[in-house]
């Protein structure tokens, strides 16, 4: 059974950085594509950025320069760090994967098939 768990999160000053980490269980084989995405109180779950199983990454607009994804394929954790955070960052993030060679770098939510349960980061201004 796959099992996706986030950590890392918490409460930051405007400015400020946190490094988020996402492990993941119950799975082997190739074509292993993740993402990170984070929905706001009252808003849709919007991507964040995204690792292809080549190791390609997209990003959103609105933190290109300022968060990047990687993973440790050895130790099966997908990382986020996030720099020069604002407080319009505020949200639950989420990590997501999905398995196979057709994905191709869009933060759709809906591509996505396993989830974890969320951290919460709040950043203050």
């Amino acid at each position: 059974q796959v099992q996706l768990l986030e950590s890392g999160g918490g409460s930051v000053q405007a400015g400020g950085s946190l490094r988020l980490s996402c492990a993941t269980f119950g799975y082997t084989g190739s074509y292993a594509n993740m993402g990170w995405f984070r929905q706001a109180p009252g808003k849709e779950r919007e991507g964040v950025a995204g690792i292809r199983y080549d190791g390609t990454t997209s990003y959103a607009d609105s933190v290109k320069g300022r968060f990047t994804i990687s993973q440790d394929n050895a130790k099966n954790i997908l990382y986020l760090q996030m720099n020069s955070l604002k407080p319009e960052d505020t949200a639950v993030y989420y990590c997501a994967l999905r398995f196979d060679s057709k994905w191709f770098g869009t933060l759709n939510q809906r591509d996505f098939k396993y989830w974890g349960q969320g951290t919460q980061v709040t950043v203050s201004s």
